[in-house]
């Protein structure tokens, strides 16, 4: 890790109509990090990351990525930045086969891109997903959940993103599925240098591929910490880890 920061949340809020759900949330990610954002149902972790992706525009704050002001940019310019969000359920093309999915996630850079250059970003995902590779003709619909979450994440791979904003990927599939998928998550830092920003429904497991932590409460950050700090932390361990962590 660099030190080099790659974005800056500060002081950011989101409402839904009355309904306030972020309150002055602020956090920082460094290059080449793997920060968990962790909390309840409802806390609020999912209106941050599309408030950062520009799904959401937020009522106050700023979002600082790379040094630009990115605050309620249109989301199809954030993702031309290489800010890249993977969402839950994963949404991939059920219809198309693998490859298609993966051709579709270099589509916003395919101007800037050179045929060989696709074809190399095919062959790095394919090295790191090698499933996808046995499976690259086969329906996105028809192949096992894991399988759709890999596919969803090396598509979100394709856009060579700077920053991956990851939610919950390992949610509804079986544990050993997600101890792997989760896996390939620190793979993409440790080959790659990708920066990621997780959503993890296991807190024990993100803490562990993490790097550092910030917990979400009531749209509120009320804690951060290195991942190990984290995990010792009596409050942290009371509310989402129960006698999990020994």
């Amino acid at each position: 890790m660099s030190g080099e920061q790659v974005m800056q949340v500060a002081n950011l809020s989101v409402s839904y109509g009355p309904i306030q759900a972020l309150r002055n949330v602020s956090l920082s990610i460094n290059k080449g990090e793997i920060v968990a954002l962790l909390g309840a149902n409802g806390a609020g972790k999912t209106t941050l990351l599309k408030a950062i992706s520009g799904l959401l525009k937020p009522t106050n704050g700023e979002i600082i990525y790379k040094g630009e002001n990115i605050t309620g940019m249109e989301a199809e310019k954030i993702v031309e930045k290489h800010l890249i969000h993977v969402p839950e359920h994963r949404q991939i093309f059920s219809t198309l086969t693998v490859l298609d999915n993966l051709y579709l996630g270099a589509y916003h850079h395919r101007k800037k891109s050179k045929k060989k250059d696709i074809e190399e970003k095919i062959k790095r995902v394919f090295e790191l997903f090698p499933i996808l590779k046995e499976r690259k003709d086969q329906l996105g619909g028809t192949m096992s959940g894991g399988q759709q979450q890999m596919l969803a994440i090396a598509r979100g791979v394709m856009a060579d993103p700077d920053l991956l904003l990851l939610d919950e990927p390992s949610l509804g599939l079986a544990p050993l599925i997600a101890r792997d998928v989760l896996e390939l998550v620190r793979d993409l830092r440790n080959k790659f240098g990708t920066t990621v920003l997780l959503i993890e429904q296991n807190v024990v497991a993100s803490l562990k591929v993490a790097d550092r932590g910030y917990v979400i409460s009531h749209g509120e950050i009320v804690k951060s910490g290195s991942s190990q700090e984290l995990l010792n932390d009596p409050e942290v361990k009371e509310a989402y880890l129960g006698h999990a962590v020994s």
